[in-house]
């Protein structure tokens, strides 16, 4: 974040000597640091090896006016904030100036009252400016397609997909169990598209009420029902020129879905109780964690809505078929929880997640670190911070075959763990190295790579 201690450094340009000596003993005197520059020609060099919070300058300058000033400095940076001094004559030019992004102007003769206030209200603005921008910066960062963790081919071929998806405005219908992480692959795609400096709208369709539901959604007049005493603006509208995402979409009520189809094909809307349409410039993203097939049987869901959400159709995989990005996945959430850089994992426990089936998806294990870092060691993921049910839910691995527990189990399960066993185990001992791997376990490259690849183990090297 921002140092807010630090001094905040301004440059003032004017060619008369005086009045940019007295400025400069003003300023001074508040605290901030202060350069002076004799016309404009040198205040653009100056800018050029120095970083500036403020730049306060004079209209009227020979060599360079304070106008050609403030674009050619716009040209550089499109952030710089500048104020600019003018006689009461020349108003017009301040105002020019201000059409092309001067902060504000003040008159001459001027009060030191009155520009000193004028400099702290620029200062403070230019302050949550930058504070917006590392924000931002922050923010796509955490939502670039880089922050969906993981080596295996499942998640190499999804990001692969959303960089390709997330340019088009086509409606995308994101689908996955609870916790695989289908609204942070919501934001990866807004914050990726063109619509990324316009709102990302979050909707939880089944959060909100039946009876509520509309006037959430497209908002209502004033007068539209009873405690309707003033126009509300809706989700939909609040999303215009950005991203809408409806989340739960298989929980959305059948008079709704008639309501939101009539919205995807028209593209406009009214509030509840107004004659009014509305215009609606949005893309629109849904998830659901359900079968909208199977929905759309039982007569759940609208066929024609589903089309219509369904252009761009994002399986994401659930964490139990790509058990390699394990490791990766505790990392990073472990930095995230500390700042630290590097978090130990004891090989017993890593053993037992990598044969845990994770019903709750990354969102588990994002929880299990947390719970790691805060009862356990804080440089080690150890068994003793694992919950009982994960070290419960450890897979029957029989050390005689034929040896069948009283209260039965899962065949298929075993046989897959004993298999994944097996290849991680031949993988540890050979190095990586695939071609010995697969001598170890007697099989054939072509065999390993299989085997691997159906269990979400990414195949990034021909070994």
């Amino acid at each position: 974040m921002l140092d807010k201690n630090k001094k905040s450094k301004i440059l003032v340009v004017d060619d008369e000597n005086s009045l940019r000596e007295m400025l400069s003993i003003l300023l001074q005197r508040e605290g901030y640091q202060v350069d002076q520059a004799v016309d404009g020609v040198a205040a653009f060099s100056m800018n050029q090896e120095n970083t500036y919070d403020l730049i306060i300058s004079d209209i009227q300058m020979p060599k360079m006016t304070g106008i050609e000033l403030l674009r050619q400095l716009r040209e550089q940076d499109d952030n710089v904030t500048v104020m600019m001094m003018t006689a009461f004559s020349s108003t017009e030019e301040a105002v020019e100036a201000m059409k092309l992004g001067a902060y504000d102007y003040i008159t001459k003769p001027f009060k030191n009252d009155e520009i000193r206030l004028v400099i702290k209200n620029a200062l403070e603005r230019e302050q949550l400016q930058q504070e917006n921008r590392q924000l931002k910066q922050q923010l796509g960062q955490r939502f670039s397609f880089q922050s969906l963790i993981g080596n295996s081919l499942a998640m190499s071929k999804l990001i692969a997909l959303l960089e390709r998806v997330a340019p088009s405005q086509a409606n995308v219908l994101i689908t996955g169990e609870s916790g695989t992480g289908k609204e942070l692959v919501a934001k990866a795609l807004h914050l990726n598209s063109d619509r990324k400096t316009h709102p990302f709208v979050p909707i939880n369709c089944g959060a909100i009420p039946e009876n509520l539901l509309e006037s959430e959604l497209f908002g209502h007049e004033k007068g539209a029902f009873t405690g309707a005493d003033k126009r509300k603006e809706g989700l939909f509208e609040s999303a215009d020129n950005g991203t809408l995402f409806l989340d739960e979409i298989g929980e959305l009520p059948m008079g709704m879905q008639v309501k939101l189809l009539r919205v995807l094909q028209e593209r406009e809307f009214r509030r509840v109780g107004g004659t009014n349409n509305i215009s609606l410039n949005i893309r629109l993203v849904a998830a659901t964690n359900q079968d909208l097939s199977e929905l759309i049987k039982e007569g759940k869901f609208r066929e024609d809505l589903f089309y219509r959400l369904n252009v761009i159709s994002i399986e994401l995989p659930p964490l139990r078929t790509r058990y390699d990005d394990i490791p990766f996945l505790i990392n990073n959430f472990y930095q995230r929880l500390t700042g630290k850089n590097e978090y130990s994992v004891q090989k017993q426990a890593l053993e037992i997640l990598l044969n845990y089936d994770w019903p709750g998806n990354v969102r588990e294990l994002e929880n299990l670190v947390e719970r790691c870092v805060v009862l356990g060691e804080m440089d080690e993921l150890t068994v003793d911070c694992l919950p009982d049910q994960i070290k419960k839910k450890k897979d029957i691995l029989c050390d005689v075959v034929g040896n069948l527990p009283d209260d039965g189990f899962d065949l298929d399960k075993w046989l897959e763990n004993v298999e994944r066993s097996f290849l991680l185990q031949a993988l540890e001992k050979s190095g990586g190295v695939r071609k010995r791997a697969a001598e170890l376990l007697g099989i054939n490259f072509r065999s390993i790579r299989y085997r691997l690849g159906k269990l979400g183990v990414g195949d990034d090297a021909e070994k």
